[in-house]
Parts: C-alpha cells; structure tokens; sequence
C-alpha cells in the first residue's frame, strides 16, 4: 500500500537540484531519462564507451554526461 503524502509535508522542491552544477545522477535516473535498461548502461560505463563518473566504486553521470551520450548516439535521418 503505498503512502499517501502528509497536508503538513512541505513539498520537495527540485528546481535548485536541477541547476546545481555539482548535481550527478545515478544509473537508475539516467536509464528512465534515456529509456535504456540499467545493464545496458553500466556495460558501457564499464568499458568507457560512454562518459561517466566513479567515486570510488559508486557510478554517477552529470548532466554534461547525459548531453554527449545523446549527442554521440545521434544518427543522421538522411538515407541513401
């Protein structure tokens, strides 16, 4: 059952979350933004192919991360 939110709870506000420059995601977050699976992205975080960022054993992307890997998994349209 899940909980319904407190009248008296402040509301979360992610706006300053957003633009904060220092702001990195987890794997889970980037895969539901991309709409890829999760493995499919630690595999390639793992190899290097895509950009990304270990503290320590922990994986995270900045935003700037998420920019080049849609940038460089951009295709062309024009066919043949």
């Amino acid at each position: 059952m899940s909980r319904q939110p407190d009248e008296r709870e402040p509301a979360i506000d992610n706006s300053r979350e957003e633009n904060d420059p220092f702001r990195l995601y987890t794997p889970s977050e980037v895969a539901q933004v991309l709409r890829v699976r999760e493995s499919w992205l630690r595999r390639k975080a793992s190899s290097r192919s895509i950009p990304c960022t270990f503290l320590g054993k922990h994986l995270r992307f900045s935003k700037s991360d998420l920019e080049t890997i849609v940038h460089q998994s951009s295709r062309s349209t024009h066919r043949r």
